[in-house]
């Protein structure tokens, strides 16, 4: 019985990857631009973010509450209420909408198979094409674009592979709707324990590398990238960076333009920029040049 369910589960990695794996070969610029939304609820609102014409896709953070059989929504202070209209506004004009998991506080672990499943059955009820009795929808009958892992705590065993192998057979079965896109941010250093083990069923569409908060980072970021994008050849590799000139990992404009850029666009599969986050940029006006040269 237990090989047989380890055949399966090698069989569903198999034809993910044949779903996802594609030619990575568009080295030079994307024109992606990616932020983080809801840490701040004086930042604006959603529309606004989507409006600035800045983004290409914004990631709404965060769910930091789960594995236990509880669920919260952290978006600082914002109002639920309008934010699906405004995630539907914001699709409609191109820009993706994604909700990430995890976070810097709150109460979330995966540690066994059963967590994940029931995690995907919140996510997918709450926030996607499904529609069980009883489970809440926060932003009515808006469906998001994907889910990113943003994992701040738990061991290296916890199963985030489940939970990102279960997401992606919505795509795999041609599920009803659009396909769901799977993103992660990690630290920067690689590996990064927390979601090693989801990024190792090479699936995941994207992965926005974090090179703030550690002055490390900085000193080794051309060695840190080649790291990245060398081990996920076939994912989108985005760099991140934080708009606010306070944070440790603060590039100036200048040197992301004749420093930076030209390093991290050698790479095949380079992505694009991520940022963190709408407030800081909407003080800063960061994306203004990572949108020109990204």
């Amino acid at each position: 019985m237990a090989l047989a369910a380890r055949g399966g589960v090698l069989a569903l990695v198999s034809l993910v990857v044949l779903f996802l794996a594609g030619p990575a070969a568009a080295a030079g610029k994307t024109g992606q631009v990616t932020v983080f939304w809801g840490r701040n609820k004086d930042e604006g609102s959603l529309r606004e973010a989507c409006e600035s014409g800045m983004y290409t896709m914004v990631i709404m953070s965060f769910l930091n509450v789960y594995g236990r059989g509880k669920y919260h929504l952290d978006l600082s202070g914002h109002p639920l209420h309008g934010i699906g209209d405004d995630i539907k506004y914001c699709q409609f004009n191109g820009v993706w909408v994604s909700l990430a998991v995890g976070g810097f506080d709150g109460d979330y672990s995966l540690p066994t198979n059963q967590s994940a499943l029931d995690l995907f059955d919140h996510l997918w009820n709450s926030y996607f094409g499904g529609s069980r009795k009883g489970v809440p929808r926060p932003f009515g009958d808006a469906w998001l674009d994907g889910v990113d892992l943003f994992l701040e705590r738990g061991t290296p065993a916890e199963r985030y592979d489940v939970l990102a192998l279960e997401l992606a057979k919505h795509n795999i079965r041609g599920g009803p709707g659009k396909p769901l896109h799977l993103t992660a941010t990690p630290r920067c250093f690689y590996p990064d324990p927390h979601v090693n083990r989801a990024l190792a069923t090479g699936i995941f569409e994207r992965i926005h590398v974090r090179f703030y908060d550690d002055a490390d980072c900085q000193v080794q970021l051309e060695k840190t990238w080649n790291q990245w994008t060398a081990a996920y050849p076939a994912t989108r590799i985005y760099l991140g960076l934080p708009a606010s000139e306070q944070t440790i990992g603060y590039i100036h404009p200048k040197n992301l333009y004749y420093g930076v850029i030209p390093i991290i666009q050698k790479a095949d599969n380079y992505g694009g920029i991520m940022i963190w986050d709408r407030f800081s940029d909407k003080r800063t006006n960061y994306s203004s040049y990572a949108k020109q040269w990204a």
